[in-house]
């Protein structure tokens, strides 16, 4: 075989990897989200509940608008339409709510219909959980430090789901509900992914507590991350 034959086929057998060239491995959207505005988180005063106060040395902000240079965390991002039609299996994973500090961690949570929350307390004091639901059934229970965790589920999608502790008002937390996996909570440098969406036209929605929502229409091609952005302004 002569050396230009042998260039040659190589060639030929090397086109299948060029034209895979940039794809990732797995479909689906990442990014970034941005906020054009004031950060308008307030100081938490926690005088009321000393046992609050004596766990943090220095003030703690509302984190309504967790904000770092002009990227927004704490945004959910989900699937909004273009799933229609189609089941997923419910994750026998438990998502995981944590009373901490007297505050909620995570600030904002996304979970599947049916899929179990599971709550536990690690404050020396009493909280309770008050899921405050449109769609889905309002339910409140106490727990103290050691109690056994306290299990919820949600049989309808919902975004969002807010949750409160009347004991300590400034306690609030956020559940987007949805009857898929195809969802994310932007990061504290405002950036998220969806990953493993299948190939198809979807509308993704942002949700933030206090700005509202956006949308964006995206089309998701195999083997390839689409990049989105969302960007908040101010409410006028």
């Amino acid at each position: 075989m002569s050396s230009k034959t042998r260039w040659y086929l190589l060639a030929l057998c090397a086109l299948p990897l060029l034209a895979g060239c940039g794809r990732s491995g797995a479909s689906g959207v990442q990014g970034r989200v941005t906020y054009e505005g004031p950060d308008t988180d307030q100081p938490i005063s926690m005088q009321g509940d000393p046992a609050c106060a004596a766990l943090h040395p220095q003030p703690v902000d509302t984190d309504e608008t967790a904000l770092e240079n002009g990227r927004l965390a704490n945004v959910f991002i989900y699937v909004k339409s273009g799933l229609e039609g189609k089941s997923f299996p419910v994750p026998k994973e438990k998502k995981q709510v944590d009373q901490r500090g007297c505050l909620y961690s995570p600030h904002v949570l996304g979970v599947q219909v049916g899929q179990t929350v599971e709550f536990t307390n690690s404050d020396p004091t009493l909280h309770n959980i008050h899921a405050l639901p449109r769609a889905n059934e309002e339910s409140n229970d106490p727990q103290s430090q050691g109690m056994p965790p306290i299990d919820k589920t949600f049989t309808k999608p919902e975004v969002m789901v807010p949750l409160r502790c009347d004991i300590h008002p400034w306690m609030v937390a956020y559940l987007g509900v949805v009857p898929h996996p195809y969802y994310a909570v932007s990061a504290e440098d405002g950036t998220f992914s969806i990953r493993n969406l299948p190939p198809g036209k979807y509308t993704l929605e942002a949700w933030h507590e206090k700005l509202g929502t956006q949308t964006r229409e995206v089309t998701v091609t195999p083997g390839r991350m689409v990049k989105v952005s969302f960007d908040f302004k101010p409410k006028p």
